[in-house]
């Protein structure tokens, strides 16, 4: 719980500074799509990093350092920047969908939030692809391009859809999400793989999606997400429903409607060898 006292100005304020920051990375992204000319391997396979991704994270800092000079950053790049010891910390990911960008697949963003003693507060989620922009605050709403949105209001797994993703490390573990994958596939209207977390919560934020489940997260991947989707009306736990550790990388977030089916399949879902049907 936020021990931190903001006004709703300030908030608003932080939102605009988030804002300016990921246009100022999707810009980047925009100029680099295409034109790629070193893409790397980040120890892991599949775990992409590209020139885009550092010049991208290069604009977001330049702005934060200018109109948030002493709070806190933690970028997926270059780890943890600034004052450590600030209530405030920027959790940014300058491109969310790396592997996408490189084949130049049309879903990625630009994530950054703000984390108020440790409590997604503010988030602001770029895809300069469709040039749309997802925003939120606490207490003020979510908005696309600046319009209101809101989750979905579909109550049954069967007329459901779904969204995921699968780690990095799912080729070296059997906790790769496959199974839930298929399970779900099987109770739902369909399950898409989108490839970019902030961009999968914002989408059931909007309504497009109603439930989004993952493992293998980074705080910089969820935590504008969160704030978009819970400002839409949205839920966000654990996969047991138990309160979301931003820490564990798992995340479970829903319209609200779906959120207990949804949490019992996850919890319930077979080995992929001991089921061929639902």
């Amino acid at each position: 719980m936020n021990t931190t006292k903001t006004t709703p100005d300030q908030l608003q304020t932080f939102l605009d500074i988030a804002t300016l920051a990921a246009e100022a990375g999707g810009a980047v992204l925009q100029s680099c799509l295409g034109n790629l000319k070193d893409i790397q391997e980040k120890g892991r396979s599949g775990d992409l990093v590209t020139e885009a991704d550092k010049a991208s994270e290069a604009a977001v800092l330049d702005i934060l350092k200018r109109h948030a000079p002493d709070h806190a950053i933690l970028t997926e790049e270059s780890g943890e920047l600034g004052n450590r010891d600030s209530s405030f910390l920027w959790a940014i990911d300058p491109l969310d969908g790396t592997t996408n960008f490189a084949h130049q697949y049309p879903f990625f963003s630009t994530s950054i939030a703000l984390l108020i003693d440790g409590v997604p507060s503010v988030g602001a989620v770029l895809d300069p692809w469709r040039g749309e922009l997802f925003r939120a605050a606490k207490g003020l709403g979510a908005t696309r391009n600046y319009q209101p949105i809101q989750v979905s209001k579909t109550d049954h797994l069967a007329n459901s859809l779904l969204v995921t993703g699968f780690a990095y490390d799912r080729r070296e573990t059997s906790d790769n999400n496959y199974a839930e994958f298929c399970y779900l596939t099987h109770l739902t209207q369909g399950v898409r793989r989108g490839g970019s977390a902030a961009l999968d919560l914002s989408y059931v934020a909007s309504g497009r999606l109603d439930g989004y489940w993952e493992r293998g997260l980074s705080p910089w991947d969820m935590a504008a997400g969160i704030v978009v989707l819970e400002e839409a009306g949205g839920k966000v736990t654990a996969y047991d429903s138990s309160p979301l550790d931003l820490k564990s990388g798992r995340i479970l977030a829903t319209n609200g409607h779906l959120h207990r089916s949804l949490s019992q399949a996850l919890v319930e879902t077979p080995p992929l060898s001991s089921w061929s049907s639902p």
